[in-house]
């Protein structure tokens, strides 16, 4: 026998339950789907606010051997802290392989932006590569890296470096043997020193009233080529009036042997760069002058840069230089000739070295 089942019919009360419960269930649905809508939003204004506390600069060195680099460290490193940034800092000691190496390293950190100071301005072109795969922005720091896609090249006017070092020895001395002192031919500012000195002083030349007795690269600013030049030719009887030295470093070493024949003093000596070494030799008359660079404008100055091109925003420079691959926009900042008439003035006054400290020796 066949049962038949009547449905029951819900009551009016189940069915006001069922209507709440799909009502709840709807709001709940529909609050999940907005919640989702607006995540990326949210993780968006976060990120954008973040950002700026977020950036992590790579600043790759070529060296340390002289006194101003620490000086260049210390400052950015500083100033980068201030504005909320990270910085990795790596230093090639003299090493072309090791840069490059050492630019993998920073990129592996995840960096931001590469500020770079090339040991070699060709060699150094394949960690800029390294550098550009990655989308990475690089500025080129104190010395232009040639035939590569840096984005800005920051210095100090290197021409002008040139320029005032041969005024200075020109006032000094009119007539007589000059002896140029080049640093590094790795280093494309040799270059640029060069070309400014030439600029002064090539009419002299030409005119016989200045000899050009010897010009000569000093490899990795060594001061011992320094010496040698000069004492070779002290041995050999030349008589020298003037030394171009590039760098306070290469000063040191002709002076060591000058000294040697009690000329210290008695032949003026340009440098670069107001260590403090030279600043005592500047007081004490043993070194005529040193080209003083001041480091915190060059930092602020590379900074500024930084922000612009994290924020996207345009360089708007002054100028360009072609380094073989593309026309660079480049910053310059003024250098200043620095003597015992005016060394209170600029580097004692700019606390980039204390009265104590340059006048004081023990």
């Amino acid at each position: 026998m066949n049962h038949i089942y009547k449905t029951k019919k819900p009551s009016k009360r189940s069915k006001v339950k069922i209507f709440w419960v799909f009502f709840l269930l709807i709001l709940v649905v529909a609050g999940i789907i907005i919640l989702i809508a607006h995540i990326p939003d949210i993780s968006k204004n976060e990120q954008k606010f973040l950002k700026p506390s977020k950036v992590r600069i790579g600043f790759a060195m070529g060296t340390l051997k002289e006194e101003r680099w620490f000086k260049d460290r210390d400052i950015l490193i500083a100033k980068a802290h201030e504005r909320g940034y990270e910085v990795e800092w790596v230093n090639a000691n003299e090493n072309d392989i090791e840069q490059i190496n050492q630019v993998k390293y920073l990129l592996g950190k995840n960096i931001n932006i590469l500020i770079i100071v090339p040991n070699n301005y060709e060699k150094c072109s394949s960690a800029i590569n390294l550098a550009k795969k990655k989308g990475i922005k690089v500025i080129s720091y104190d010395r232009l890296v040639k035939n590569s896609d840096i984005d800005v090249y920051v210095s100090f006017n290197n021409y002008k470096v040139g320029e005032l070092m041969a005024k200075w020895l020109l006032k000094k001395v009119p007539y007589g043997n000059y002896v140029f002192l080049l640093g590094d031919p790795g280093d494309y500012n040799v270059q640029m020193i060069k070309e400014g000195y030439h600029k002064v002083l090539d009419l002299f030349i030409q005119k016989k009233q200045i000899n050009n007795i010897l010009e000569k690269y000093c490899y990795n600013w060594r001061k011992e080529y320094a010496y040698n030049y000069v004492n070779n030719l002290l041995e050999e009887g030349k008589r020298i009036d003037a030394v171009l030295a590039s760098n306070d470093s290469l000063a040191e070493g002709a002076i060591m042997a000058l000294s040697e024949k009690r000329l210290a003093g008695s032949v003026p000596v340009t440098g670069q760069d107001a260590d403090i070494s030279a600043c005592q030799r500047i007081v004490k008359g043993t070194q005529l002058m040193t080209v003083y660079k001041p480091i915190d404008k060059l930092v602020d100055l590379t900074l500024d840069i930084v922000d612009r091109l994290i924020k996207g925003k345009p360089l708007k420079p002054n100028y360009t230089i072609n380094n073989g691959y593309k026309n660079v926009p480049i910053f310059f900042i003024d250098p200043i000739g620095v003597d015992k008439t005016n060394i209170n003035d600029t580097v004692i006054k700019d606390n980039f070295h204390t009265w104590d400290e340059v006048y004081i020796t023990k």
